[in-house]
């Protein structure tokens, strides 16, 4: 029984050991000095070197290449710096554009608020509710002058009504004295004819 379990031991072993050498042999042939990251391309030159007691022994071509190739890695970055960079240049000044456009619209739309809320009368500004209460006032005022003037002429014209109802009556009155009168005048008259008369016939 102790036999099986280390023959299953040593076949489990076996095992592991052969799939981590073909993994870490696939590992190796993903590796190349031409394609890849410069991490991948340094683990190439690391992995491919010869060792010779704890150094590694690098082929001069290979570092060379390795050189050349983390050269062109690195003018890449520095251009794609300077392209980030331009671009953020150019985002900094539409954003500096954007806050004065914002700001001139901000003042604009104050402005417009306060020319909403404000009422300009005889070249002042008053707020919409002084305003208001100066118009209502005014009305108010002009309404009262008016029913006064209504006052004051119906009184004028029953004053007047009064007056006139106060002549016509004299006028009556008179006439009727003027008439009074010349009836007493000229009866006076006739009988001072009848005397006349009665004094020629006694003469």
């Amino acid at each position: 029984m102790n036999s099986l379990k280390k023959i299953l031991l040593l076949l489990f072993i076996a095992s592991y050991a052969t799939i981590n050498a073909q993994s870490t042999s696939e590992d190796d042939d993903q590796l190349s000095l031409d394609n890849g990251t410069i991490d991948n391309q340094f683990e190439y030159v690391i992995k491919r070197s010869n060792n010779y007691q704890d150094y590694k022994v690098v082929k001069e071509t290979w570092l060379y290449k390795l050189k050349a190739h983390t050269l062109d890695s690195l003018k890449s970055i520095h251009s794609e710096l300077e392209t980030a960079e331009g671009t953020i240049s150019n985002q900094n000044s539409e954003i500096a554009s954007l806050k004065s456009s914002l700001k001139n619209s901000e003042e604009a739309l104050n402005k417009t608020t306060n020319e909403k809320n404000n009422m300009e009368l005889f070249g002042l500004q008053m707020t919409k509710p002084s305003y208001n209460g100066l118009m209502w006032s005014i009305i108010a005022i002009l309404l009262g002058l008016l029913l006064l003037f209504v006052y004051k002429f119906k009184n004028s014209n029953a004053v007047t009504r009064e007056a006139k109802k106060n002549l016509s009556e004299t006028e009556e009155e008179f006439e009727e004295h003027r008439r009074t009168a010349l009836e007493r005048e000229q009866k006076v008259r006739r009988q001072l004819q009848d005397e006349l008369n009665k004094q020629k016939g006694i003469n």
